[in-house]
């Protein structure tokens, strides 16, 4: 059976949670290597935002998925467990003085990697807004005047702050799932079931 789990700080978080469950017998390292093979199971490691596209397009049984990136990369696969890490929150957020932005200007400029969530929430609430697609670093927009807002993730609040910002409204909150490929789900099942029951039992 084969795993895909996202390089960073997630990958770290899953690996301590499958050794206290008993799913990993030795502990595993980010490195150079991309796939890992662990007794039956083989652990690939990829990018974040790639785990839906792995596990939907049957590369990945399994995948390890922030509840963010399956917002913003809606996926044709099954939500099976929320595992309780990697908790964190999808917020708007800018300088102090974006509060009123927020709330009178016609047309917000917002910077985001979360182009989806984004759009979906703003237009929710009937705001016209231009979003700037950054990868990287998107506090720095505000600060230079190239946004009015950014919408990212928020998990102690430390980053906003040290750059003079601040959250003005959460958009919704983010924890890591265990998804799997839906042809693997009815082919593997035998496999799959004890693989999930293991972390029911002790969620």
């Amino acid at each position: 059976m084969r795993i895909a789990l996202p390089k960073g700080r997630l990958f770290k978080e899953s690996v301590e949670l499958f050794l206290k469950r008993g799913i990993l017998e030795e502990p595993i390292e980010e490195g150079r290597k991309l796939v890992i093979k662990v007794g039956e199971l083989e652990v690939m490691l990829v990018k974040p935002f790639d785990v839906p596209v792995y596990v939907e397009n049957g590369a990945a049984d399994l995948g390890v998925c922030g509840y963010d990136v399956l917002l913003e990369r809606p996926s044709e696969v099954y939500r099976h467990v929320d595992l309780g890490i990697g908790e964190c929150r999808v917020c708007v957020a800018g300088k102090p003085e974006g509060r009123l932005i927020y709330e009178e200007s016609p047309c917000l400029r917002v910077a985001t990697k979360y182009r989806f969530i984004t759009d979906s929430f703003f237009k929710a609430k009937g705001k016209r807004v231009r979003i700037l697609h950054l990868n990287g670093s998107v506090e720095l927009a505000p600060l230079i005047g190239l946004s009015d807002l950014i919408v990212d993730l928020v998990q102690t609040g430390r980053t906003l702050k040290e750059n003079g910002l601040v959250v003005i409204e959460e958009i919704t909150r983010s924890s890591a799932w265990l998804i799997s490929n839906k042809a693997s789900f009815r082919s593997k099942r035998a496999e799959i079931l004890p693989f999930i029951d293991k972390l029911v039992k002790a969620l």
